[in-house]
């Protein structure tokens, strides 16, 4: 099954890109109506996370999310396979100066989970190496794919969370870059609680242990899905000043807040199908139970 939709992803990267986009919105749909428990899960965290909008407007931005999210997917075939040129076509980089100015400075490039990060971080892979977090896929085929798409262009290391961070730290103090999505519920080991979107969130704190043992500065790097077939756009912001400081929970909370701020500016392209508050405080119920 898997070998068959891969072909099907292959095939459709030759279509043009608005009506890829359309077809990935008309999938998006059908998973929607289709994904019980997904649907589910992202409709809990918009509750959450948007009280203000009622019952109506929530499912109406998880239908649009549905839509991007499955969009991205069948655009991924672009990345695995389409030329160089398509590619820079497709996503564009803006904010290259805020690395520039670092000189030769490590770099850790947060990229939270919104639907186009894989387009932002295999095109920025294309001008130089990168090392950046990988989980090995149960399929074979689906893992030989995505391991395809992380190194086709450049020179790549790939580093499980089983690995720690020693490795990580050896590979930034090289002078590579470090692709991060750090913004995921992985437990409370290592992580502390602090808001997200007024809602204590299990938050991993390897952000700021990472740029402190190894001297890192730390740039945001948000990719935005363009309507209409238009592609997308990573953009990097300027690097965080004075980060990390001494507290870490203030550390995890400034992370927190500034992903909040993006999620705010395209509520629909973030990963609401992901139990971000899955990890309760001690004493606190599940919010996933129904």
């Amino acid at each position: 099954m898997a070998r068959i939709a891969l072909g099907i992803i292959w095939l459709l990267r030759l279509l043009p890109l608005p009506l890829l986009a359309g077809l990935g919105a008309g999938l998006g749909t059908l998973l929607y109506l289709g994904g019980r428990e997904r649907r589910r899960i992202a409709l809990v965290n918009l509750a959450l996370c948007f009280p203000e909008l009622d019952a109506r407007a929530r499912r109406a931005l998880a239908r649009r999310h549905f839509r991007a999210l499955a969009r991205s997917l069948l655009e991924r075939g672009i990345l695995w396979w389409s030329s160089p040129e398509r590619m820079r076509r497709v996503i564009r980089v803006e904010g290259e100066e805020h690395w520039r100015e670092l000189g030769k400075r490590p770099v850790i490039l947060l990229a939270p989970h919104f639907v186009g990060f894989e387009m932002g971080g295999i095109r920025l892979h294309m001008d130089r190496p990168m090392a950046s977090m990988y989980s090995r896929q149960s399929n074979p085929a689906l893992d030989a794919v995505f391991l395809h798409g992380r190194s086709r262009f450049n020179e790549s290391r790939l580093f499980s969370r089983q690995d720690g961070v020693r490795p990580v730290v050896r590979t930034l103090r090289a002078g590579w870059p470090f692709f991060y999505l750090p913004d995921m519920d992985l437990g409370a080991r290592d992580a502390v609680f602090v808001p997200f979107f007024g809602v204590m969130a299990a938050t991993v704190t390897a952000l700021a242990r990472l740029a402190a043992i190894s001297g890192a500065a730390v740039i945001p790097c948000i990719t935005r899905q363009l309507p209409g077939g238009q592609g997308y756009v990573t953009r990097l912001y300027p690097s965080w000043q004075d980060f990390p400081g001494a507290d870490q929970h203030e550390n995890a909370r400034r992370m927190n807040a500034f992903i909040e701020e993006r999620v705010r500016e395209m509520p629909e392209q973030y990963y609401w199908v992901h139990k971000r508050f899955k990890t309760r405080p001690p004493g606190e119920p599940s919010l996933y139970e129904r």
